[in-house]
């Protein structure tokens, strides 16, 4: 049986992408980013219908990827560093890095869902960095997380042949692949014909 609902977000990894000529990628071991809190991932694309013989004759439809927004506990310093190019310097100090360059990351996730725990990765991901906010102690301690936009647009893959944006799996569908989903990022192979 399906998923009728979708609910508790969990096990999110990111692995860095090092990204090929012909625009296919390669990606590093998944690192785990424990404390997930919310994502928000909106698709982005217009439709644009064409009008003939009176009638809405062809519709060409955008798939530009999605963007939003990954709340978390707190971002991870390997996050930092891996992904948003802080550095570390000789006392063990993070540095923001003013001129850092994008890193294109794959990221991870799994939703629990009421009958099957859906796993899922975005393949080519940008961050931008994280506010930063606090407030004093009152009498209960409430917790203050940080937030990163995201950006995940299309990848592509070889053994498809295709730009290819994001894969979920279901556990009971391809047992192998949903074990190894956190120690590797999928790559989709090609259909049997």
């Amino acid at each position: 049986m399906a998923n009728k609902i979708k609910y508790g977000l969990k096990n999110v990894y990111y692995a860095v992408a090092t990204i090929a000529a012909d625009g296919s990628a390669t990606y590093d071991t998944p690192v785990a980013f424990p404390g997930a809190v919310n994502l928000t991932l909106d698709a982005e694309g217009d439709m644009t219908p064409f009008y003939a013989d009176n009638i809405e004759y062809w519709i060409s439809s955008g798939n530009n990827g999605y963007s939003g927004s990954l709340e978390m506990a707190r971002v991870i310093d390997s996050f930092k560093t891996d992904i948003l190019g802080y550095v570390t310097d000789a006392h063990g100090v993070l540095v923001e890095n003013f001129n850092a360059e994008a890193v294109h990351f794959a990221l991870m996730f799994q939703f629990e869902g009421d009958e099957k725990a859906t796993r899922h990765v975005m393949y080519n991901c940008t961050a931008s960095r994280a506010g930063s906010s606090g407030q004093t102690r009152g009498e209960t301690t409430e917790p203050q997380t940080e937030t990163i936009n995201l950006s995940a647009k299309s990848i592509y893959n070889a053994s498809l042949g295709l730009d290819i944006v994001k894969s979920e799996l279901t556990e009971g569908v391809y047992s192998t692949g949903y074990e190894a989903w956190f120690t590797t990022v999928y790559q989709p192979s090609a259909p049997s014909t």
